[in-house]
């Protein structure tokens, strides 16, 4: 399952990434690491981005690296 198939309000358990190592780096960079509790909070309309809860803090992550990302509910 990937960050992109949560539904908004979930929560889930960060447990790898697919991607180049460039996509990577930036998730690690942005507090998405494995083993992190992270909550979808929304996604913008038109196939905008998705609002994510990491921590403390909301950060806003293209659909396309959503897909990147696989979680354990």
């Amino acid at each position: 399952m990937t960050l992109f198939d949560l539904i908004d309000g979930d929560i889930a358990t960060v447990q790898s990434f697919t991607g180049d190592m460039e996509l990577q780096s930036r998730l690690v960079e942005m507090g998405i690491l494995p083993g992190i509790r992270i909550r979808r909070i929304k996604t913008a309309p038109m196939n905008g981005p998705i609002e994510l809860k990491v921590r403390d803090y909301h950060v806003s992550l293209r659909q396309v690296d959503a897909r990147n990302i696989l979680i354990e509910k």
